[in-house]
């Protein structure tokens, strides 16, 4: 079964397709990697798949029954699908517990569910806090945090959501190895739990440790496919990618 697939994606900025006639298919429960040079459309894909572009041809099909030409922002929890940032985003001047708390319920709308449910909620707060090493910092704000535990806040809200679909925009960037040390049992452990990861990643080392599968894009095309270690051995991808 597929988690996501494409069929003919586009999407352009002033005639320059950042994504271009793109069809993939996103297996179920796999880490499944999407690499390729800077400018390759890497991020635009992932942007589009989560309603943050509107598509501008072809469609998403999400578990092979939801098929998709629009996509919406406030869709995606109903797909199951939950996401990070290449570029951190938080609320800067909330605490740590307040940031999980925020995306597990909405205060202004259901003000009287969030209180009904709030050792609920802060269950689930504890549980992903916990999880990256957070929970003891709970009361700070998230303003104070340093660069890697902004990251992991990132990616406990995103846990939080316990969604089956996780889209994973270069998590590991600018890290120094403990965090990647956690943050890569994170992502096993997802897999682990029968979720989907899709990872944007640099690090070939972490694309052959993490991944399943790995789509390689190159001027919003698919170049290459296949288990990371058939695909970086390819001279297409190595010229493409790695510049050589």
């Amino acid at each position: 079964m597929f988690s996501i697939q494409t069929k003919n994606l586009k999407k352009h900025f002033d005639g320059v397709y950042a994504v271009d006639d793109l069809s993939i298919k996103i297996e179920t429960g796999q880490i499944t990697s999407i690499i390729g040079p800077n400018g390759s459309g890497k991020t635009t894909l992932i942007n589009t798949l989560s309603g943050l572009l509107e598509i501008d041809g072809g469609l998403v099909v999400i578990e092979e029954s939801e098929k998709l030409s629009k996509i919406t922002p406030h869709e995606i929890p109903s797909f199951g699908i939950t996401r990070t940032f290449q570029n951190i985003h938080l609320f800067e001047q909330m605490t740590i517990l307040d940031n999980i708390l925020v995306v597990l319920t909405d205060r202004q709308v259901f003000r009287a569910i969030f209180e009904t449910h709030q050792t609920f909620h802060l269950k689930i707060a504890e549980e992903v806090l916990t999880r990256v090493g957070l929970w003891e910092k709970r009361g700070q704000l998230a303003v104070n945090l340093s660069y890697g535990q902004r990251k992991l806040l990132e990616i406990a809200r995103a846990l939080a959501m316990d969604a089956k679909i996780y889209l994973l925009d270069e998590p590991f960037a600018g890290l120094f190895p403990e965090m990647v040390k956690i943050i890569s049992g994170i992502i096993k452990e997802l897999k682990q739990e029968s979720k989907t990861v899709i990872l944007i990643e640099h690090d070939m080392g972490l694309i052959r440790e993490l991944s399943d599968y790995v789509f390689v894009l190159d001027s919003g095309k698919l170049l290459a496919e296949g288990k990371p270690s058939e695909v970086l051995a390819k001279r297409e991808v190595i010229e493409a990618y790695l510049g050589e």
